[in-house]
């Protein structure tokens, strides 16, 4: 009896990891059409998240176009349907990011480790599609635990919290 319940139990779970696994496969599918339909270019990272606010699983796509650009574009995995699209720049002197920034990236800085502390270990410089600048702060707490907390450069306010659970591909670095 007992190894027939067993038997059962690793069925049920293999069913619904096999399920699991098809509907994040096909998301993610869904997605690189999605992105593949927006920008042209090659895949540089992938990344899966958890946004905070509304606990939603999304892919951030990014893509370096023709010219070098680097585009970051978010996908909601149900849905399969990107609902973001940031333009990464060098670093706050870029004049793009520069003429809306109102708060240096120190202030932003502590904004976003009061809120989580742990190491800041990467900073990014983006533009958002409505042409707003922001600082995309990775702060890690511990293994498994890596916080992306973006806020407004001209305003100082925290724009979105989404928590990384893994990634493929590298940072570029400048």
């Amino acid at each position: 009896m007992k190894l027939s319940l067993t038997v059962l139990t690793v069925l049920i779970l293999a069913m619904f990891s096999t399920v699991s696994m098809a509907t994040h496969r096909g998301g993610l599918n869904a997605c690189l059409s999605a992105a593949s339909a927006i920008k042209e270019g090659y895949y540089a990272k992938l990344e899966y998240l958890t946004v905070t606010d509304r606990g939603s699983e999304v892919y951030e796509i990014e893509i370096h176009d023709k010219d070098g650009v680097e585009w970051e574009l978010m996908c909601d995995i149900a849905k399969g349907t990107i609902y973001e699209i940031e333009r990464e720049v060098e670093s706050a002197a870029d004049p793009l990011f520069k003429s809306k920034m109102k708060v240096d990236e120190k202030t932003a800085a502590q904004t976003a480790l009061a809120l989580y502390p742990g190491k800041l270990v990467h900073t990014e410089y983006e533009i958002e599609s409505n042409g707003a600048a922001s600082y995309e702060f990775d702060i890690y707490e511990r293994p498994g635990v890596t916080y992306k907390v973006e806020v407004d450069a001209t305003t100082g306010e925290i724009v979105e919290i989404t928590i990384e659970k893994w990634d493929i591909g590298r940072e570029t670095q400048k």
